[in-house]
C-alpha cells in the first residue's frame, strides 16, 4: 500500500511541476475552468458534461504526455535531431488535434445556448 500511496504522491507532483513550468498547459486549464463554469451557468445534460470532461481530459491529459516527450528528448540531445523535432512535432500535432475537436464538441453544445440566450436577452426571434 505504501508503494502504492508513493505513486499517487509522484504523479501529484508531476501535475504540479507541469502546471508550473508549462504555459500552454495553464492555458488548457484555463478554459476548462471556463467550460466547467458555463456547464454549470447552462446547466448542461449529464450527456453533455460527460463530453466536455472526456474532452478536458483528453487535451490536459495529451499536454501532460507532449510534455514529458519533450523533456525526455530534451534530456536525451540538445542537437537538432531531424528525428527529435518529429517526436517533438507529432506530439504537439495531437495536442492541436484533441484542442480542435473540443472546440468543435464545445461549440456544439454551448452555441445553441449562447444563442437562445441572446434571443432571450433582446428578444430577438
Amino acid at each position: 500500500m505504501k508503494k502504492q500511496v508513493l505513486s499517487f504522491k509522484h504523479a501529484l507532483h508531476g501535475l504540479k511541476c507541469a502546471f508550473k513550468t508549462e504555459a500552454h498547459l495553464r492555458f488548457h486549464c484555463f478554459f476548462a475552468i471556463l467550460v466547467v463554469i458555463g456547464g454549470f451557468l447552462f446547466q448542461i445534460s449529464p450527456i453533455e458534461w460527460g463530453a466536455c470532461l472526456l474532452c478536458i481530459g483528453a487535451v490536459i491529459s495529451s499536454e501532460l504526455i507532449n510534455t514529458a516527450i519533450e523533456t525526455t528528448i530534451d534530456l536525451i540531445t540538445q542537437e537538432h535531431h531531424p528525428l527529435a523535432k518529429k517526436a517533438k512535432d507529432v506530439a504537439a500535432g495531437a495536442v492541436l488535434l484533441w484542442a480542435i475537436i473540443s472546440v468543435g464538441i464545445g461549440l456544439l453544445i454551448f452555441l445553441p445556448k449562447f444563442i437562445s440566450l441572446i434571443r432571450l436577452l433582446f428578444c430577438v426571434g
